[in-house]
């Protein structure tokens, strides 16, 4: 039995617009670009070494600067993504543009995760029931399995009885319309009770 996550249930990866990358050449544009900075680097410091009398060997010289390129692309690489344009509700004038590793939590990215799918629920509503209600009942159905060994389809009179005839409802048949936060935040609730 797999352990599934509020945040598993409600990723929306799939459904982001990918951001469109400007394209710089192709592939040689991306090997030569890094080769013609190393190239560039090495140059000025054989010239500003040999300006002050030092004379290093070329192929050390050459392997110092590579290996500096690829340490600087992979602290690139795993730099924590910038927060979200739309969904971040920090001040502007907060953001000094370093990571801030304290005021960044995990409870706010697991927020924030919930808020976009619910977000897109509210201005288009069949979206609520393709994406957020299945996924409500994923959870359901892992409570249930986890708490009481059984879902709605391995079960159903059992599971109508554990979740109440309000979430029954709500779960079994899609409102025609996204529920208001009020009652939203019910169904959670009576999801949190299971």
């Amino acid at each position: 039995m797999s352990s599934t996550s509020i945040d598993d249930l409600l990723s929306v990866e799939d459904e982001r617009p990918a951001r469109a990358e400007p394209r710089r050449g192709g592939r040689v544009g991306r090997v030569l670009r890094p080769l013609a900075g190393v190239a560039a680097v090495v140059i000025v410091l054989v010239a500003g070494l040999r300006l002050v009398g030092l004379r290093v060997s070329l192929p050390v010289l050459v392997a110092g600067v590579v290996a500096l390129f690829v340490v600087r692309r992979v602290v690139a690489a795993l730099t924590p993504p910038p927060p979200p344009r739309g969904g971040g509700r920090a001040p502007v004038a907060d953001d000094d543009g370093t990571w801030n590793w304290g005021v960044r939590d995990a409870l706010r990215t697991a927020i924030n995760g919930w808020e976009l799918p619910l977000d897109w629920s509210a201005t288009r509503p069949e979206r609520f029931t393709t994406v957020i209600l299945p996924r409500l009942g994923e959870l359901a159905d892992e409570r249930l399995s986890q708490r009481h060994g059984v879902t709605r389809e391995s079960d159903p009179a059992r599971a109508r009885v554990l979740l109440g005839d309000q979430l029954w409802k709500f779960l079994e048949t899609p409102p025609r319309r996204t529920p208001s936060p009020r009652n939203l935040a019910a169904i959670v609730a009576e999801l949190e009770r299971l």
